[in-house]
C-alpha cells in the first residue's frame, strides 16, 4: 500500500476504535465476566467492541479478511487482514483498571503496515504506520536510547507466561539483575516502551493480534523488536532500545 491508502486505512481504523471506546468506557466498571475454554475471561464489552470494530473495518475494506480475539476469523499469511483485540487486558477491564487497551493492526504477507493502541480509560492513543512515525495523542513519540542497563526501566509481562513458556529461569535472572524490573502488562505496557517511559519489554506467550500493532510500532518509534518462540499460535517480544534488546537477549543465552 502506498502512503496514502495507509493514513486512508489508519483514519478507518481510528473510526473503528473511536466506536470501540464507546463500548468499553460505557460497561467499565459495571460490566460481569464470564470464562472462556480456554480459561481465559472475557467480557460482554469485549464482544461489542469486536462486532462495531468489525462493522466498520468491513464497510470500508469489505474485500479484506479479519482475525479477532472473539470471533476468530482465518489467519492470512498472503495479502493484506486485519488482526484486532476488541480489550487487551480483560482482566484489568473487569476489576476496574484503566490500563486496558484496543488494539487494531493492518497486516500484509505477515508484516504489519499499521498498528493502533488506544487505551480509552486514559485518554491514550498511540498509532503508526510504516513509513509515517508513531503518534501518541498528535505527537510524535520517540523509543528510549537508555544503554545502560543498571539504570534501566524494563518491563515484564505475566510471570506465568515466562514459566508457560520454558523461561522461567530468564525471569529469574532479570529479576536478580535488572534494578527496576517492573511488570507492566498487555499493551499498555508496549505503549510505555514506545514513548521511551519504560526502556525496554519482555513479553512472551503473546497471540498474534496483541503483536501485530507493536511490531510496526517499535520500529516507526526507533526501537528495536525481537521475535521469539514463534509459532503458528504463539510468540514472545523482547522490544525497546536496541542496545538493552540485545544485552536482555544476552541473559536469556546465557
Amino acid at each position: 500500500m502506498n502512503p496514502s491508502e495507509l493514513e486512508h486505512a489508519l483514519a478507518v481504523a481510528e473510526r473503528a476504535a473511536d466506536r470501540a471506546r464507546r463500548e468499553t468506557v460505557s460497561r467499565f466498571r459495571s460490566v460481569s465476566v464470564e470464562t472462556k475454554a480456554d480459561g481465559s475471561p472475557v467480557t460482554e464489552a469485549d464482544r461489542a467492541a469486536e462486532r462495531v470494530i468489525r462493522e466498520e473495518l468491513e464497510r470500508s475494506f469489505p474485500d479484506v479478511p479479519l482475525l479477532g480475539e472473539e470471533y476468530g476469523g482465518t489467519r492470512v499469511d498472503s495479502g493484506l487482514s486485519w488482526v484486532i483485540d476488541p480489550i487487551d487486558g480483560t482482566i484489568a477491564y473487569s476489576r476496574g483498571i484503566p490500563t486496558y487497551t484496543t488494539l487494531i493492526a493492518l497486516v500484509e504477507d505477515g508484516e504489519s503496515l499499521l498498528g493502533l493502541i488506544d487505551a480509552p480509560a486514559l485518554g491514550e492513543r498511540t498509532v503508526g504506520w510504516r513509513g509515517g512515525g508513531c503518534w501518541r495523542n498528535g505527537q510524535r513519540i520517540r523509543a528510549s536510547e537508555q544503554h545502560d542497563l543498571q539504570k534501566a526501566l524494563i518491563a515484564h509481562g505475566d510471570g506465568f507466561c515466562f514459566e508457560r513458556t520454558g523461561r522461567l529461569a530468564w525471569f529469574l535472572r532479570m529479576s536478580r539483575e535488572v534494578p527496576i524490573f517492573r511488570g507492566y502488562t498487555d499493551a499498555f505496557g508496549h505503549s510505555l516502551v514506545l514513548a521511551g517511559a519504560a526502556d525496554a519489554m519482555v513479553d512472551l506467550d503473546l497471540k498474534p493480534w496483541d503483536a501485530a500493532p507493536i511490531r510496526v510500532l517499535m520500529a516507526e518509534a526507533g526501537g528495536a523488536c525481537h521475535v521469539i518462540d514463534e509459532t503458528d499460535e504463539s510468540l514472545g517480544l523482547v522490544v525497546g532500545s536496541p542496545r538493552l534488546c540485545e544485552q536482555l537477549l544476552e541473559m536469556l543465552d546465557g
